[in-house]
């Protein structure tokens, strides 16, 4: 597979929406499993990211990933190897299991940062498993590929206008990539880091670009969402689809299905699947009337740590062999991905409009606050009024890493973030209004380019120092880009 100087990620705008608009059943027809003759369920994701930084020869933009190999005496940069086979494993992993007769499902996530690094490295091992795992009639039914931010950006942080391009982004890639068809089968969305935005302005823009991009559910944390009335998920919820409301401070309101990730160590959870344990003790749940399966949905870093590393492919061989043992490998308690678990509720008459209605986190207290008439200004000062009262109330959102702060300490990254954001839409958007076409030249795609590396999370993560560094140097030449694209089409301000 050639090398690309600039990854695909815009040009195709209109054509990518038009694609995910149809089909909206992709899981059903392939589907080997009937919702009535299911007792309970496991589905299981495997987030697989590295970024790109400014760190190859003479400050070229390549992959974590390479970089680990070329560095192998830092760290633990000896594991590159180790998780290069992690990225690529499980097209070995799911033909092996369908052979020996089991059912076997997995739920794959790439970040757009990660599939460009394999073409960056001329990775064709990966890469040719990994068109294997998404376009291959007899492994598509049991591997189900979710959307993602292209670069690992995480949401409440991220520019309101950039959320859309994120996610058109990352469509783009993983069209490129694998083909149309692929794209259309991918209906459900996971958030870097599990972060979902509480701001209701950042949480409607967010579900509107999940929807407007053709997204009919995401996974969420458990504790990042309340009921209506502020209270916590009862355990018999965190096991059934609920809908996700988002409104915004001007009463607005869209909703999406969400499936929701349970609290835990997830590495040492998946990777020991013990999703698939939890679930031989559930039965089926009332909801809509009827009963359905309890769903344990569960995704955790798909390379890393040991448990991933070493532990997840002997668990994941023993916990499918041991279902289609006890002969449920499609009844009883069985493993399934999130569309068809929907699918399979949709064709039993058990739609959306039956799940339970939560919303963020900390959502209940402010419309309390703002009350029945919400106004930009009056959320505004009901969030200042919350915060000045309680410290701990924060509208910075909740991920699985709710000990670390995307925000606080890191003025340093997200001022420019915003900055670069703000340039890149000023000049470019007037341009794109006037003739779409815009989005197909490099001086626009090379803009766009630093703009989405710049909000990618691990500049924040890893702490000051060496990453925001790098975040310093994507930022310069980012302006340089805006710069040129600006000179480059006679743009003016």
């Amino acid at each position: 597979m050639p090398t690309h100087p600039l990854p695909p990620i815009a040009g195709r705008e209109a054509e990518i929406l038009a694609l995910v608009e149809q089909p909206r059943t992709v899981a059903l027809p392939q589907s080997n499993l009937q919702l009535a003759s299911i007792t309970s369920a496991f589905a299981c994701a495997l987030h697989m990211h590295q970024p790109t930084i400014p760190a190859g020869a003479d400050g070229a933009l390549i992959s974590h990933l390479q970089y680990m190999l070329e560095h192998p005496g830092e760290g633990d940069n000896h594991n590159a190897e180790p998780f290069a086979h992690c990225y690529r494993r499980l097209a070995d992993l799911i033909p092996q299991l369908i052979a020996e007769g089991a059912n076997p499902r997995i739920m794959l996530d790439y970040s757009g940062n990660l599939l460009w690094g394999f073409q960056q490295m001329g990775r064709a091992d990966i890469l040719e498993a990994l068109t294997f795992l998404a376009c291959d009639p007899s492994v598509v039914p049991h591997v189900e590929w979710l959307g993602t931010f292209w670069s690992h950006a995480v949401a409440p942080s991220t520019p309101i206008p950039d959320l859309k391009l994120q996610i058109l982004a990352w469509q783009h890639h993983f069209a490129a990539l694998f083909g149309a068809e692929a794209l259309q089968r991918v209906k459900g969305f996971s958030p870097p880091e599990m972060h979902l935005p509480n701001h209701p302005d950042t949480l409607f823009a967010f579900v509107s670009a999940l929807r407007d991009c053709g997204y009919r559910w995401l996974l969420v944390q458990e504790h990042s969402v309340e009921n209506p009335d502020g209270s916590r998920l009862s355990r018999e919820q965190t096991l059934l689809p609920n809908r996700l409301v988002a409104r915004s401070s001007s009463g607005e309101e869209v909703a999406i299905t969400a499936l929701i990730k349970t609290q835990g160590s997830d590495t040492k959870l998946v990777g020991q699947m013990q999703p698939c344990y939890e679930a031989l003790g559930l039965g089926r749940i009332p909801l809509g009337g009827t009963s359905v399966p309890a769903l344990v949905a569960q995704i955790a870093d798909g390379e890393n740590g040991g448990v991933m590393m070493n532990e997840f492919p002997p668990a994941f061989l023993q916990a499918h062999r041991r279902l289609a043992e006890q002969g449920s490998g499609s009844a009883g308690t069985v493993a399934i991905n999130g569309s068809e678990f929907l699918e399979l509720l949709e064709a039993a008459g058990v739609g959306d409009s039956a799940f339970p209605d939560i919303q963020a986190v900390g959502q209940h207290r402010l419309w309390q606050r703002v009350g029945a008439t919400p106004t930009p200004q009056a959320l505004e000062a009901a969030i200042a009024e919350l915060q000045a009262g309680d410290p701990s109330f924060s509208m910075a959102g909740a991920s699985w890493t709710n000990d670390l702060s995307w925000v606080e300490g890191y003025a340093n990254v997200l001022e420019p973030m915003n900055q670069l954001s703000a340039r890149f839409h000023q000049v470019f958007d007037p341009l794109v209004a006037e003739d779409p076409a815009v989005t197909r030249s490099e001086p626009y795609q090379e803009a766009l380019l630093h703009v989405l590396l710049l909000e990618t999370s691990c500049f924040r993560y890893w702490g000051q120092g060496t990453w925001t560094d790098y975040a310093r140097d994507i930022h310069q030449r980012g302006e340089a880009a805006i710069a040129r694209g600006a000179s480059a089409v006679g743009a003016v301000g």
